[in-house]
């Protein structure tokens, strides 16, 4: 049997992070979690981890070491060009959220993916 389990996260501003995420995952607060220094964040169908932010004092000082990938469905043809174009809309929703693309990656000539730093600086890929 799998565990159930919780992606706890650093922040400087817990409630900022979890707002940026659940826009991002299409997650919602997590009900009667209600802290001034944290702030969690659940998948509304139950299937996906909870994910908590709890503030500290410290900023982020390195690459983060483990990230999120943000999976864009293929779409209904299945085409590359149709995939690129529903990742790179998802992109430009998060900048609009407050993420910054850090750049586009390819492999063999062929797009791939977008690399993008959320509000605290950490790195995630939307793909």
């Amino acid at each position: 049997m799998a565990m159930r389990w919780t992606l706890g996260c650093d922040a400087a501003d817990p409630h900022r992070m979890a707002a940026f995420w659940a826009e991002a995952l299409g997650y919602i607060p997590e009900p009667g979690y209600d802290e001034p220094d944290g702030a969690s964040i659940v998948d509304p169908d139950g299937a996906g981890p909870a994910i908590s932010f709890l503030r500290v004092p410290e900023g982020k000082t390195a690459k983060n070491r483990m990230h999120i990938d943000i999976r864009v469905p293929a779409g209904p043809s299945g085409a590359p060009s149709e995939h690129e174009r529903g990742i790179r809309e998802k992109a430009d929703s998060l900048v609009r959220a407050g993420a910054t693309i850090v750049r586009e990656q390819s492999y063999g000539g062929r797009f791939s993916h977008v690399v993008m730093h959320d509000p605290e600086g950490n790195e995630f890929c939307v793909a």
